[in-house]
């Protein structure tokens, strides 16, 4: 018998279950949650420049938490 696997990640963290970014999208449309403009293009910026999580995260964190200004 083969395992069946569907789109939501099955990677698991120290911390939890790790969604991949078309799951989290489809959560937050049940949620009426959405990507401002300013927000998807960021997240595409980071993709064209292959920025590691680290970095990401960095990023993220330097825009908005202000302690981190």
């Amino acid at each position: 018998m083969t395992k069946r696997h569907n789109s939501i990640s099955r990677k698991r963290s120290p911390k939890g279950l790790v969604l991949g970014r078309k799951a989290a999208a489809k959560l937050n449309a049940i949620e009426g949650v959405s990507l401002s403009r300013e927000t998807r293009e960021m997240f595409a910026e980071f993709d064209h420049l292959g920025l590691p999580p680290e970095e990401r995260r960095r990023r993220l964190v330097k825009k908005f938490v202000p302690q981190a200004r």
